[in-house]
C-alpha cells in the first residue's frame, strides 16, 4: 500500500463494501482529509456548534428512524440544512431505503450518498480503522523491523552495530523480517503503532561484507511480511564497561514515537553474545508483561517477603 496519505471516496468503496447511490460527476476523486466519522443526531435536531463538514456522515438506524417520523417538509428542511455544509459523502447503513427528498437535497449540494450493508456500528469501526490506517500520522525511522513469536521489534542503534545481521539470525530461527534500513512508522490508533517498509526496498536487506539480498528470494516467503505492529524498541549499541546496564528489569522504559509510548529495552553488543536468542526471550518477556506478569516483580516479592520472615 502506497504511503502518499492520500484517500479518495473510490478509494473507501470497495474495502468498506458501499454502492453509490448518487454520485456527482468527479465524485469518486473527492479526497477525504478527516479521520473521524459523524452520525449526524445532533444535526438533525438544529445543533450545528462545532458540526466538522470534513467528515463522511453516517445514517444509522436511529437517524433514520427519527427522519421517517417527520413530514416531508419538515424532512426536507432538516436536510437542506445539514446538506448546505457539502462534507465528503453521507452513507446510509443497513441497506435502508433513501428518502426522495434527501436524494433531491444531494443533488443539489452535489453531496455523494452511499449505502453500505454493514450495521451501524461495525461500518463506522470498521471506516475508522481504515481511515487511520490511511491517513494517520508517519514518520520513516532507520532500524529494522522484525516479528518475533507475534511481537513486533523496532531494533535501533548507530549503523554497524549489527541489526540486520540480527535479523537475518532471527529469520534463519524462524522469525520474519518486515523492513530493513528504514521503517515505516504510522500511528493507527492513539495507543498502537504499525510498521512497515518503504515500498522501493521491500524485503531487501545490507549484510556488511556480502552487499544486498534479498530475504523473500532466498528464505521463502514465510521468512517476510508486508506490515507488523510495533509492540516494542530494541536499542543494540556497543559494550560500555563504564555504563551500568539494568540487570534486574524492575523499571520499564518508554521511548515515545508520534505520541504512543513504545518499551524499549537497551541491549549492549559485544562479541560473544548471542543477540537473536536475547532478542526472542526480550520479545517473549514482554508479551508476559503485557499479559500481567512480571518475573522481576514476582522475585522482587520474594526477597522481600525473605527478609520479612528475618
Amino acid at each position: 500500500m502506497p504511503f502518499d496519505q492520500k484517500l479518495t471516496l473510490e478509494d473507501m468503496m470497495k474495502p468498506m463494501a458501499m454502492e453509490a447511490i448518487y454520485m456527482p460527476v468527479g465524485g469518486l476523486e473527492k479526497e477525504i482529509t478527516s479521520t473521524d466519522i459523524n452520525r449526524p443526531a445532533l444535526q438533525l435536531v438544529g445543533f450545528f456548534d462545532y458540526f466538522d463538514e470534513a467528515r463522511i456522515q453516517v445514517l444509522g438506524m436511529v437517524e433514520h428512524t427519527y427522519l421517517e417520523k417527520m413530514s416531508r417538509e419538515e424532512r426536507y428542511s432538516v436536510l437542506d440544512r445539514l446538506f448546505s455544509f457539502r462534507f465528503p459523502a453521507l452513507v446510509i447503513t443497513r441497506n435502508m431505503e433513501c428518502f426522495p427528498e434527501l436524494l433531491e437535497i444531494a443533488e443539489k449540494y452535489k453531496v455523494p450518498v452511499l449505502r453500505s450493508s454493514m450495521h451501524t456500528a461495525q461500518f463506522v469501526s470498521g471506516a475508522i480503522f481504515l481511515l487511520n490506517d490511511r491517513l494517520g500520522p508517519q514518520l520513516t525511522m532507520h532500524g529494522v523491523l522484525v516479528e518475533v513469536y507475534g511481537e513486533g521489534i523496532l531494533l535501533t542503534g548507530e549503523s554497524g552495530v549489527g541489526k540486520s545481521e540480527t535479523a537475518i539470525e532471527l529469520v534463519k530461527r524462524g522469525h520474519r523480517l518486515i523492513a530493513d534500513d528504514a521503517v515505516v512508522v504510522k500511528r493507527v490508533t492513539s495507543t498502537t503503532l504499525k510498521g512497515t517498509a518503504p515500498s522501493n526496498i521491500q524485503y531487501f536487506i545490507e549484510l556488511r561484507g556480502i552487499g544486498i539480498i534479498n530475504a523473500r528470494k532466498i528464505f521463502g516467503i514465510g521468512a517476510v511480511k508486508e506490515e507488523a505492529m510495533i509492540d516494542m524498541e530494541i536499542h543494540l549499541e556497543n559494550w560500555d564497561q563504564n555504563k551500568i546496564y539494568d540487570r534486574l528489569g524492575m523499571d520499564t522504559n518508554y521511548t515515545n514515537i508520534l505520541d504512543v509510548d513504545v518499551p524499549t529495552l537497551t541491549i549492549p553488543v559485544r562479541p560473544g553474545r548471542n543477540l537473536a536468542i536475547i532478542i526472542e526471550v526480550a520479545a517473549m518477556n514482554n508479551r508476559q508483561k503485557r499479559l500481567g506478569y512480571n518475573a522481576a516483580d514476582e522475585i522482587n516479592k520474594l526477597i522481600m517477603g525473605m527478609a520479612e520472615e528475618d
